[in-house]
């Protein structure tokens, strides 16, 4: 068994990667590069030129050859390795007519838990999106901003007091409307300061949320290592590295409880299954990052049926912000996970991943690149988001 082709297809705002072998398997995945996808198809073009004639059983070789050779990498180029690497293990359960988990060791769990995306303008929209949760079954909520979801062209102006005490407030509401017994994923988006930080996470102990995710930027693993060590909520983080020493770095400065790898940016399913292995040495939780499709979704759960330590898996609903909708899954991809309606997704024993793309999806949905587009202060300056 050969490979015998490999394409990019652009579908609405995602990015899929197909690989075809010369005896008829296709292998699906995705690729994650937040508003880079085009440079993540260019890379996919590049290896395409080494995958052509290969065995596509070899993925850890693979993997390897390709990591090893971009010596410049960065999110665009790990997108489109992600990407291919999640087709490989696709077609490997394929051909092993097997799903992918069996092959990792076989699951240890049966179904996931997962949290449901909460969006709004306003916290009436946050709040009803909460109940709407509930209604529907599930035990935790998640993109569940103190912040609003605002609008980028809206300036952004609050003093350090309104900002604090607004956000206290808003989740001092969030618990009393989810009740005692919901967990409530608190995330910042990178919004704050280490000084902010500390003091809304502490002001927000009382109200026990499950974690607080990316209280500050990334790019300093000091400074997320100072916030958990003055707070008594866990951190969760991750969902911008695209290595596994990157999380390695961040493991031994004790910066997070809960790892957030995204499947499509960290090398794929072969990157993060090492990712959860490695923070199960450190008693760390694995909570993947998922803000794409069912194709993410699918190759999420292979690590969360598979990692003895996976916590809670992200579970994006319709909208990809307050002012646009996804498409349905259904429309463009077979296969889609299900949630139970008791808060858990199902975990598909369908050979390779377990879903697979509609051939009319990229006609039915064209593609739509995201706008450099993003919010500013009152004066002018850059919010981070």
């Amino acid at each position: 068994m050969r490979i015998e082709s490999v394409e990019s297809i652009f579908v609405d705002k995602y990015l899929f990667v197909e690989i075809r072998t010369d005896n008829g398997l296709v292998g699906l995945g995705e690729g994650g590069a937040w508003g880079f996808h085009e440079a993540t198809a260019g890379a996919v073009l590049r290896f395409k030129d080494y995958l052509l004639g290969q065995d596509p059983l070899r993925i850890e070789h693979h993997w390897q050859y390709m990591y090893r050779w971009a010596h410049f990498r960065g999110s665009a180029v790990m997108a489109a390795i992600s990407a291919i690497d999640i087709a490989l293990w696709d077609i490997m359960g394929k051909h092993f007519d097997a799903p992918v988990h069996a092959l990792l060791g076989g699951k240890v769990r049966n179904k996931a838990r997962a949290y449901y995306h909460v969006f709004g303008e306003t916290k009436e929209e946050l709040f009803s999106g909460i109940e709407e949760a509930k209604k529907m079954g599930f035990t935790a909520v998640g993109h569940l901003t103190p912040f609003l979801d605002s609008r980028r062209e809206v300036p952004y102006f609050q003093t350090h007091a309104q900002k604090i005490g607004d956000a206290v407030e808003t989740v001092e509401q969030y618990r009393k409307i989810a009740g005692p017994g919901m967990d409530l994923c608190i995330e910042i988006h990178r919004q704050m300061s280490p000084y902010e930080a500390v003091q809304l996470g502490r002001a927000i102990e009382p109200f026990y949320p499950l974690f607080m995710e990316d209280p500050v930027l990334p790019d300093n693993l000091d400074e997320m290592a100072y916030v958990a060590d003055k707070i008594g909520i866990p951190i969760a983080t991750g969902e911008r590295m695209t290595s596994l020493w990157e999380f390695q770095m961040l493991l031994a400065r004790n910066a997070v409880q809960l790892v957030r790898p995204d499947v499509c940016i960290v090398g794929g399913i072969s990157g993060a299954r090492k990712i959860a292995a490695l923070a199960e040495a450190s008693h760390v939780g694995v909570v993947p990052h998922n803000p794409l499709s069912a194709v993410s979704t699918a190759a999420c759960l292979q690590i969360a049926a598979t990692a003895p330590n996976f916590v809670l898996q992200e579970f994006p609903n319709d909208t990809w912000d307050v002012t646009d909708k996804r498409p349905d899954s259904d429309s463009f991809l077979i296969g889609a996970a299900r949630h139970d309606g008791e808060g858990f997704l199902t975990i598909s024993d369908e050979p390779g991943i377990g879903v697979s793309l509609r051939p009319d999806a990229a006609e039915k949905f064209p593609y739509r690149p995201r706008k450099i587009h993003t919010r500013l202060h009152a004066d002018g300056s850059v919010v981070d988001q």
